[in-house]
């Protein structure tokens, strides 16, 4: 027998060809040799958090052997030398037909903040990826309309996300500890696929997030050298591209590929987490830190272009790709508003292509063409641009912290979106879909993130509205009442009952209200999971 115990709330469909004996018995082994560590780098996390709390400061480490020797990460396979278009999305049968179909080069097939992880989404969305790489994959929806791979065409290559070391899989323990998430989508993922994955070309390529340092990077490279070694797959098939999603990651850029060097393939620049980790870090250091509402932060704000600016130049001084982040608008039936969302899109695509990066996400497939064509006029027929060193580019850690340099305030309205879009994403979250079409802008968990984590550092700093009102306690109470009605309004009683949208609310108020900041909604929210 295994030493994994499997506590699910019900056999799936197909659950035995996911959970064989072989993957119980490498998830045992991944959780034995690598989980102590995990805990470790946790809990250096919370000593981190603390000195910055502390000294209101970070810096870039003091490796300067790191930053000043000449070395290069593995060249590029052929699968990831073009990345001009990459669209993300979770691993529901119908996301994986789309995306693969969907003319993009790359696909992130999300376990982690496109993807609610109910048992059935960790066990479907591998069966999902398994049944593409055999071209056995369809979906018929609800209206009868049948959606399959084109056959005898190209597919976008996957980069698989695992979720993020912070949690963990309660349906696997092994000797009474639950496995990490991480490491489940990574196991099962890579041993039912890896070889497979080779015999077509590709290799097992990996998004890896919420890296807080290179020590975390560190660890992933030893996974990855382990189980290549034992599956027999050679090393260095895997590769990996970094999120620089958080603060701290911006200042060792350097050092996370260095540490990945061997399987390293490049690092995103991820908005809406970066600004989380922003608020989350610097919560409580004062009236300089604090953020306005969230849609009013663009990437051309000073602080944001230091932080892309300096991703480029790591990433091609190091012989990396370089991608843009998200442009999360979700085509609609109105064509003036199309037109103008497009338009915009079409702006942030051609700055990031300007500035140096090798690719972009889209979050739907209506926007594959936009992101290319701004892609396509400055590469031309080469597969990347990593030849612009962008050595023009000077970043000190001020210009990654100069938050006191947007013009921009917290509004009224800022605070009315962020329960709403909070509350919108929490709803469905709990419900199982984690990929969230909210005011026609694609959403993941890092929305929820940041609209929590700004109610809470308004109310902490005592932040004064556009409207003269000061944040408070009993004003977000007062506001988020009023929010809840109107959201009733909308979807009518039976909707709302039915839908637990008060269950989604009162979560979202916990988190945002209670005196102890919550590292990750995700932790308090997966408990309600069914």
């Amino acid at each position: 027998m295994s030493a994994v115990t499997v506590a699910a709330p019900a056999v799936l469909p197909r659950q035995e060809e996911v959970l064989t004996e072989e993957a119980l018995d490498f998830l045992a082994e991944l959780h034995r040799r690598f989980t102590p560590r995990r805990d470790e780098l946790l809990e250096r996390r919370a000593h981190r958090r603390a000195e910055i709390a502390r000294t209101g400061a970070l810096d870039f480490l003091p490796t300067v052997a790191v930053r000043e020797e000449d070395w290069q990460v593995a060249p590029a396979p052929p699968a990831l030398l073009d990345r001009r278009v990459e669209i993300t999305g979770p691993t529901d049968r119908k996301m994986t037909v789309n995306a693969l179909n969907s003319g993009a080069r790359i696909w992130l097939a999300d376990f982690e903040d496109a993807s609610s992880p109910t048992w059935a989404n960790v066990v479907g969305g591998q069966l999902s990826l398994a049944d593409a790489f055999r071209r056995r994959v369809d979906f018929t929806d609800e209206r009868g309309k049948r959606y399959a791979l084109r056959p005898d065409e190209e597919l976008a290559t996957v980069v698989m996300r695992p979720r993020g070391w912070h949690l963990d899989e309660r349906h696997l323990t092994v000797d009474g500890r639950p496995i990490p998430g991480a490491l489940v989508d990574f196991g099962l993922y890579f041993l039912h696929n890896a070889a497979r994955l080779i015999e077509l070309g590709k290799g097992p390529y990996f998004y890896l997030p919420k890296l807080e340092s290179h020590l975390e990077a560190r660890l992933w490279n030893d996974v990855f050298t382990y189980a290549q070694e034992a599956l027999d797959i050679p090393q260095g098939t895997v590769r990996a591209t970094v999120l620089i999603e958080t603060i701290t990651a911006a200042f060792e850029m350097e050092e996370i590929l260095y540490e990945l060097r061997d399987h390293a393939s490049g690092l995103n620049a991820g908005r809406w987490d970066y600004l989380f980790s922003l608020v989350k870090n610097f919560r409580d250091a004062g009236p300089g830190y604090v953020l306005p509402d969230r849609n009013a932060v663009t990437m051309t704000a000073p602080f944001m272009r230091a932080y892309t600016e300096l991703l480029v130049r790591t990433c091609h001084r190091r012989g990396a790709h370089a991608i843009g982040g998200m442009a999360a608008f979700i085509p609609s039936r109105d064509e003036a508003a199309n037109a103008e969302a497009f338009e915009r899109v079409r702006a942030d695509k051609d700055r990031e292509a300007g500035d140096g990066f090798d690719g972009s996400w889209v979050a739907h497939p209506g926007l594959v063409e936009v992101a290319r064509a701004s892609f396509d006029a400055v590469l031309g027929d080469r597969p990347h641009q990593k030849d612009r060193l962008r050595e023009d580019v000077k970043v000190t850690a001020a210009d990654l912290l100069a938050i006191d340099s947007l013009t921009a305030r917290p509004t009224n309205d800022g605070l009315c979106n962020a329960i709403q879009v909070g509350t919108r994403y929490l709803q469905s979250w709990l419900a199982g879909r984690g990929a969230v079409a909210v005011f026609n802008l694609m959403e993941d968990v890092a929305t929820a993130e940041i609209s929590r984590s700004q109610i809470w550092q308004w109310i902490n700093a005592g932040v004064v509205l556009d409207n003269g009102e000061t944040v408070t306690h009993d004003y977000v109470c007062q506001v988020a009442a009023d929010q809840l009605v109107a959201i009733r309004d909308e979807v009518g009683e039976d909707e709302f009952v039915a839908g637990r949208w008060e269950r989604a609310y009162d979560l979202l108020l916990r988190i945002a209200l209670d005196e102890t900041y919550v590292d990750f909604l995700t932790l308090p929210a997966y408990e309600l999971l069914d």
